[in-house]
């Protein structure tokens, strides 16, 4: 048998260690890099709540710029009504006025992820206590911490914990014995009417 001389040897072994280590490497790399990107993707938004639309949606004005339509990240209020065919559902109103109260005519520093494909900025909206409107609608009952598509659109997972402590002191939408959550309602409901359906929720 011949065999290797030492410094090939040598050579074999730092590259195979080399080797070894490079997929880690590599993975600690791209980890950093995503997470960088993540970071940066948040931005912020300052302005006065000119518009409460529903338990979800605002507006605010910033200053010497355009209003900004703001639906509230991670979370899913119930549907107020659009027309015969998009019925608004129990506590839509409610819902509304709960979060009209927390900011309405306030100003505002929001942090925000994205923008949706209705062009809205997708955010949490800090109060001065330290919590979010977010999370005091769902702590409230007045609206579910969003779970459609399995939890894609939950960057609060908190929210849950929440919503369950809701749910077990029956606050607000959970004094109904089998509410509708509102991506189950706009399918369900809305969808039917419009394609001419009966439908047994709404």
């Amino acid at each position: 048998m011949v065999s290797t001389p030492p410094f090939l040897v040598f050579v074999r072994d730092r590259l195979g260690r080399q080797f070894r280590i490079l997929p880690w490497l590599l993975a600690c790399v791209l980890g950093l890099s995503a997470g960088s990107v993540a970071a940066a993707s948040l931005y912020t938004l300052t302005g006065r709540v000119v518009r409460v639309a529903d338990g979800d949606t605002l507006t605010i004005q910033v200053q010497g710029k355009a209003a900004h339509r703001i639906r509230l990240a991670s979370i899913d209020a119930p549907e107020t009504g659009h027309g015969r065919k998009r019925p608004g559902q129990p506590y839509g109103q409610a819902s509304r006025q709960s979060l009209a109260a927390l900011v309405a005519g306030h100003t505002v520093t929001l942090r925000c992820y994205e923008r949706d494909h209705y062009g809205r900025d997708v955010c949490d909206v800090p109060l001065k206590d330290g919590r979010t409107a977010n999370q005091v609608q769902v702590a409230t009952g007045m609206a579910w911490a969003n779970q459609q598509g399995g939890g894609k659109y939950l960057r609060d997972p908190h929210l849950l914990d929440l919503e369950r402590q809701a749910r077990a002191w029956r606050a607000g939408l959970w004094k109904d014995a089998n509410p509708v959550p509102p991506w189950d309602w706009r399918w369900k409901c809305w969808k039917a009417l419009e394609s001419g359906a009966s439908s047994p929720i709404c």
